[in-house]
Protein backbone atom coordinates (compact mmCIF):
# COMPACT_ATOMS: atom_id res chain seq x y z
CA UNK A 1 0.00 0.00 0.00
CA UNK A 2 1.41 3.36 -0.98
CA UNK A 3 2.23 6.15 1.44
CA UNK A 4 -0.66 8.49 2.06
CA UNK A 5 -3.28 5.90 1.09
CA UNK A 6 -6.46 6.81 2.92
CA UNK A 7 -7.86 4.19 5.27
CA UNK A 8 -11.38 4.10 6.65
CA UNK A 9 -12.59 2.23 9.70
CA UNK A 10 -15.10 -0.51 8.87
CA UNK A 11 -17.39 -2.62 11.02
CA UNK A 12 -17.30 -6.41 10.75
CA UNK A 13 -21.01 -7.08 10.27
CA UNK A 14 -20.65 -10.84 10.10
CA UNK A 15 -20.65 -13.93 7.93
CA UNK A 16 -23.35 -14.84 5.45
CA UNK A 17 -23.89 -17.85 3.23
CA UNK A 18 -25.65 -17.24 -0.07
CA UNK A 19 -28.02 -20.17 -0.48
CA UNK A 20 -28.29 -19.81 -4.25
CA UNK A 21 -24.61 -20.23 -5.11
CA UNK A 22 -23.36 -21.62 -1.78
CA UNK A 23 -20.71 -18.88 -1.49
CA UNK A 24 -19.79 -17.53 1.93
CA UNK A 25 -18.86 -13.91 2.51
CA UNK A 26 -17.75 -11.81 5.44
CA UNK A 27 -19.50 -8.50 5.23
CA UNK A 28 -17.74 -5.29 6.24
CA UNK A 29 -19.58 -1.97 6.52
CA UNK A 30 -18.21 1.50 5.92
CA UNK A 31 -20.83 3.39 7.94
CA UNK A 32 -19.75 6.84 6.72
CA UNK A 33 -20.20 5.92 3.04
CA UNK A 34 -23.07 3.48 3.76
CA UNK A 35 -21.31 0.82 1.71
CA UNK A 36 -20.99 -2.90 2.38
CA UNK A 37 -17.76 -4.61 1.34
CA UNK A 38 -18.42 -8.33 0.75
CA UNK A 39 -15.32 -10.57 0.86
CA UNK A 40 -15.64 -14.14 -0.40
CA UNK A 41 -14.22 -16.58 2.18
CA UNK A 42 -14.02 -20.31 2.81
CA UNK A 43 -16.01 -22.31 5.36
CA UNK A 44 -13.10 -22.61 7.83
CA UNK A 45 -12.56 -18.84 7.85
CA UNK A 46 -16.32 -18.26 8.12
CA UNK A 47 -16.47 -20.53 11.14
CA UNK A 48 -13.45 -18.80 12.70
CA UNK A 49 -15.04 -15.36 12.31
CA UNK A 50 -18.60 -16.34 13.31
CA UNK A 51 -17.58 -18.27 16.42
CA UNK A 52 -15.33 -15.43 17.62
CA UNK A 53 -18.11 -12.89 17.08
CA UNK A 54 -20.50 -15.15 18.97
CA UNK A 55 -18.03 -15.34 21.88
CA UNK A 56 -17.49 -19.10 21.52
CA UNK A 57 -14.19 -20.19 23.05
CA UNK A 58 -12.95 -23.59 21.84
CA UNK A 59 -11.61 -26.10 24.36
CA UNK A 60 -8.29 -26.13 22.50
CA UNK A 61 -6.91 -23.18 20.50
CA UNK A 62 -7.80 -23.14 16.82
CA UNK A 63 -5.28 -21.68 14.33
CA UNK A 64 -6.40 -18.06 14.73
CA UNK A 65 -6.45 -18.39 18.53
CA UNK A 66 -2.97 -19.90 18.38
CA UNK A 67 -1.66 -17.02 16.30
CA UNK A 68 -3.09 -14.51 18.80
CA UNK A 69 -1.37 -16.44 21.60
CA UNK A 70 1.95 -16.46 19.70
CA UNK A 71 1.77 -12.70 19.07
CA UNK A 72 1.19 -12.14 22.80
CA UNK A 73 3.88 -14.66 23.83
CA UNK A 74 6.56 -12.76 21.91
CA UNK A 75 5.55 -9.54 23.66
CA UNK A 76 3.65 -8.04 20.74
CA UNK A 77 0.09 -6.92 20.18
CA UNK A 78 -2.14 -6.60 17.15
CA UNK A 79 -2.95 -2.90 16.89
CA UNK A 80 -5.07 -3.04 13.73
CA UNK A 81 -5.67 -4.93 10.53
CA UNK A 82 -5.85 -3.28 7.13
CA UNK A 83 -7.56 -4.42 3.96
CA UNK A 84 -4.99 -2.90 1.63
CA UNK A 85 -5.88 -3.81 -1.95
CA UNK A 86 -8.07 -5.76 -4.31
CA UNK A 87 -6.10 -7.44 -7.08
CA UNK A 88 -7.74 -9.70 -9.67
CA UNK A 89 -10.68 -10.30 -7.34
CA UNK A 90 -8.47 -11.16 -4.35
CA UNK A 91 -8.47 -8.97 -1.22
CA UNK A 92 -5.05 -8.40 0.35
CA UNK A 93 -4.52 -7.38 3.96
CA UNK A 94 -1.86 -6.61 6.53
CA UNK A 95 -1.61 -7.23 10.25
CA UNK A 96 -0.15 -4.16 11.95
CA UNK A 97 1.61 -5.05 15.19
CA UNK A 98 2.10 -2.72 18.15
CA UNK A 99 5.76 -2.26 17.18
CA UNK A 100 4.67 -0.99 13.76
CA UNK A 101 5.78 -4.17 12.02
CA UNK A 102 3.49 -5.23 9.17
CA UNK A 103 2.69 -8.83 8.23
CA UNK A 104 1.09 -9.75 4.89
CA UNK A 105 -2.20 -11.59 5.42
CA UNK A 106 -5.26 -12.92 3.68
CA UNK A 107 -8.20 -10.62 4.38
CA UNK A 108 -10.23 -13.43 5.97
CA UNK A 109 -7.42 -14.30 8.39
CA UNK A 110 -6.91 -10.64 9.27
CA UNK A 111 -10.62 -10.24 10.07
CA UNK A 112 -10.64 -13.48 12.11
CA UNK A 113 -7.74 -12.15 14.22
CA UNK A 114 -9.29 -8.69 14.59
CA UNK A 115 -12.56 -10.04 15.98
CA UNK A 116 -10.58 -12.11 18.49
CA UNK A 117 -8.50 -9.26 19.88
CA UNK A 118 -11.01 -6.46 19.33
CA UNK A 119 -8.68 -4.30 17.25
CA UNK A 120 -9.87 -1.95 14.51
CA UNK A 121 -10.36 -3.13 10.95
CA UNK A 122 -9.41 -0.49 8.40
CA UNK A 123 -9.97 -0.63 4.68
CA UNK A 124 -8.33 1.25 1.86
CA UNK A 125 -10.71 3.94 0.59
CA UNK A 126 -9.87 2.75 -2.92
CA UNK A 127 -11.00 -0.79 -2.06
CA UNK A 128 -14.24 0.59 -0.58
CA UNK A 129 -14.81 2.57 -3.80
CA UNK A 130 -14.16 -0.48 -6.01
CA UNK A 131 -15.85 -3.24 -4.00
CA UNK A 132 -18.43 -1.30 -1.98
CA UNK A 133 -22.10 -2.12 -2.50
CA UNK A 134 -24.63 0.58 -1.71
CA UNK A 135 -26.64 0.14 1.44
CA UNK A 136 -29.79 2.23 1.51
CA UNK A 137 -30.73 3.46 5.03
CA UNK A 138 -33.87 1.34 5.65
CA UNK A 139 -32.79 -1.96 4.07
CA UNK A 140 -29.25 -1.61 5.49
CA UNK A 141 -30.61 -1.62 9.02
CA UNK A 142 -32.82 -4.59 8.18
CA UNK A 143 -29.84 -6.39 6.64
CA UNK A 144 -27.69 -5.69 9.72
CA UNK A 145 -30.44 -7.06 11.94
CA UNK A 146 -30.69 -10.23 9.79
CA UNK A 147 -26.92 -10.71 10.08
CA UNK A 148 -27.05 -10.26 13.85
CA UNK A 149 -29.87 -12.84 14.06
CA UNK A 150 -27.80 -15.15 11.86
CA UNK A 151 -24.79 -14.77 14.20
CA UNK A 152 -26.99 -15.59 17.20
CA UNK A 153 -28.01 -18.90 15.58
CA UNK A 154 -24.90 -20.01 13.70
CA UNK A 155 -22.59 -22.76 14.92
CA UNK A 156 -19.26 -23.89 13.45
CA UNK A 157 -20.92 -27.12 12.31
CA UNK A 158 -23.31 -25.15 10.09
CA UNK A 159 -20.45 -24.35 7.74
CA UNK A 160 -19.35 -27.97 7.52
CA UNK A 161 -22.69 -29.73 7.05
CA UNK A 162 -23.86 -28.04 3.88
CA UNK A 163 -27.19 -27.25 5.55
CA UNK A 164 -28.62 -23.78 5.79
CA UNK A 165 -26.88 -22.06 8.75
CA UNK A 166 -28.97 -21.88 11.88
CA UNK A 167 -31.33 -24.66 10.76
CA UNK A 168 -29.34 -27.67 11.91
CA UNK A 169 -31.70 -30.31 13.31
CA UNK A 170 -29.15 -31.73 15.70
Amino acid sequence: MGDGEELVTVEVVGVRQHLVDDEIVVLLLDPAAELFIPILIGPAEASAIATAQAGVVPRRPMTHDLLCDVIAAVGESLSQVEITSLEHGVFHAALVLGSGARVDSRASDAVALAVRVGCPVLCSAEVVAIAGVEASPGPAEQELERFREFLDQVTPEDFESGEEPGTSAG
